[in-house]
């Protein structure tokens, strides 16, 4: 392309000089002066056709069809801006070429080669103009041609010397880059987060002791058509979730740390995401994940605060609804937009679906089954969400609302700490524009939770009834284009327990029921450093810990810088 164009440009003067000529056809013989055959003359006139032969060489092979009349083209009228240009290009000079279909669509872009074509056309035309009114051209008007050829000789050699040297960059370049597919998208997370004040989910005094950590991502991410993506992630990370470490609830736990009870990863490097994402027409996507595909890899979250832990929410539970993490893990989804208003969302994945053994396998262990309905107009979305989950918890609120969890993690009954579970997840999700700088959003959900067997003989089979609710507030751009600020207030998921569950698990010292409402405020100011570079310091507060009135409030802070290239 960068060829054609630079002929297209050292011809010019060629052109011009033609055009010219072809202007001194319509003049009156006594203003049209005899040509002085001398050798000089009729050398310019050779250079000139042989650069204009020259291109003609480069013509391409499949040629539009002539037009000999503007009346031919179907969708030119006569009321056009531009109908005029055509008429004289076509009538005057026979060089204006349209589509089989007889129309010029002289509205949508041209590409190269309908340029070249057209551009050939033209070069045909002046070339028999010139051939045939060459005795009739005064030695005065080549003077000037070549006057021009002249002045702008130096910026043509300049523009061939850089086009010439960018080619040899471009060819280096695809000589030495990583892959013709597959493009490198990284983000680095560097934190510095502490308890300031609180009481853990026992009402014990917590350290207070800040810490720094990290997670990092690499993103392979292939294309093979252009619409379609494999996306090979490898994660590493050393942050610990502090309901591990120091609350010993899933309330406040930061979403770029570990999950819920998870300690410190020591920066282990895994493979944290296998996927593959591929369209089926023009409204459907499917994406197949074989490791650890979130939910909202197919699934509109509705939270414009949704930054996966590098960007937006700090916590978990500001990041997204609790009940997209009950569907998370290898599995098939789907998005699909029924038109512009409704798009409807499909998926199925588990945790476990590669062990063959018994209580595992596709459909054997955890999974979560997802559907959902969103629906659009202007700049109000509203989304209607189920998820039926087996052995799964959310990750955000108390311990009973995350009972197999931290039973699991915990252990605190003699024997088998497994405890089946099944839950029917209900959302409803909003996310309202109401300004350029400003977006009100939120959700509630209600999700009923049955435990299945009994766990050493100690907790008898029951239900959880678990709520949450949060109004999210949105400032992009607040400062300057890029800084986000937000305000998450909300309740994490609080559960309340059938009369004999409830029982059990106050007899197995988790308490029983929550009684008691904890209020989940969080707010923080994303700063725009640099195109690649933000740093987002932000707090959590927390009233009554673990939904226990008598822990005393916690207080959780943390600057977060991200590097992302």
């Amino acid at each position: 392309m960068l060829k054609i164009l630079c002929n297209y440009v050292l011809i010019s003067p060629a052109i011009l000089g033609a055009t010219l000529a072809i202007a001194l056809v319509g003049m009156p013989a006594s203003q049209a002066e005899e040509v002085s055959a001398t050798p000089e003359v009729q050398s310019d006139a050779s250079s000139i056709l042989e650069q204009i032969n020259r291109y003609n060489n480069q013509k391409p092979q499949n040629s539009l069809s002539q037009v000999t009349s503007v009346s031919q083209l179907r969708d030119v009228q006569p009321t056009d801006w531009a109908f005029q240009a055509l008429q004289s290009l076509v009538e005057r000079y026979g060089c204006i070429e349209g589509y089989p279909d007889r129309t010029y669509r002289g509205n949508r872009a041209m590409t190269r080669y309908e340029f070249a074509a057209g551009l050939n056309s033209c070069l045909n035309r002046i070339q028999e103009l010139i051939g045939t009114i060459r005795p009739d051209i005064s030695a005065e008007d080549l003077e000037r041609i070549r006057r021009l050829q002249e002045e702008f000789r130096a910026e043509l050699t300049t523009l061939r010397g850089r086009v010439d040297a960018l080619e040899a960059r471009t060819a280096r370049l695809e000589a030495q880059q990583f892959s013709t597919t597959t493009k490198l998208a990284g983000e680095a997370i560097f934190a510095v987060a502490g308890i300031a004040k609180g009481d853990n989910a026992f009402g014990g005094d917590i350290d207070n002791q800040p810490i720094f950590g990290d997670r990092v991502r690499l993103n392979f991410e292939t294309s093979f058509s252009g619409r379609d993506r494999l996306r090979t992630r490898l994660q590493a990370g050393n942050l610990g979730a502090f309901s591990a470490t120091s609350t010993l609830t899933p309330e406040g736990d930061l979403s770029f740390a570990g999950g819920p009870f998870e300690e410190s990863g020591n920066n282990n490097i895994v493979l944290d995401e296998l996927s593959y994402t591929f369209p089926i027409g023009k409204r459907t996507e499917v994406v197949i994940g074989a490791n650890a595909t979130g939910s909202d890899s197919f699934a509109d979250t509705l939270n414009v605060l949704d930054g996966d832990g590098g960007s937006g929410a700090l916590s978990r539970f500001g990041t997204r609804h609790g009940i997209y993490y009950l569907a998370d893990g290898a599995g098939i989804g789907l998005r699909h937009e029924l038109n512009d208003n409704i798009e409807i969302s499909l998926g199925y994945q588990g945790t476990s679906v590669n062990n063959p053994s018994d209580g595992n396998g596709l459909f054997g262990g955890p999974y979560g089954a997802l559907a959902q309905a969103v629906f659009k107009t202007g700049g109000l979305k509203f989304g209607l969400t189920y998820v039926h989950s087996y052995n799964r918890d959310m990750g955000t609120g108390s311990r009973v609302a995350n009972l197999r969890s931290y039973l699991a993690a915990n252990q605190p009954l003699a024997g088998d700490n497994d405890l089946p579970i099944s839950s029917n997840s209900y959302g409803v999700e909003f996310s309202w524009q109401l300004a350029r700088n400003f977006v009100l959003g939120g959700w509630a959900g209600y999700s009923n939770t049955r435990t299945l067997s009994t766990l050493g003989g100690q907790i008898n089979r029951g239900s959880l009834d678990i709520f949450n609710g949060a109004v999210t507030l949105g400032f992009p751009d607040l400062g300057k284009k890029g800084n986000m600020g937000g305000i998450i207030v909300g309740i994490e998921p609080i559960a309340d327990a059938s009369s004999a569950l409830s029982n059990d698990l106050f007899n197995a010292g988790l308490g029983g029921d929550d009684d008691d409402a904890s209020y989940h405020i969080e707010g923080f100011y994303q700063i725009q450093v640099s195109d690649n570079i933000s740093i987002t310091p932000g707090v959590i507060w927390l009233t009554a810990p673990d939904h226990n009135a008598n822990n005393e409030d916690v207080i959780i802070g943390t600057i977060r810088t991200t590097f992302s290239f």
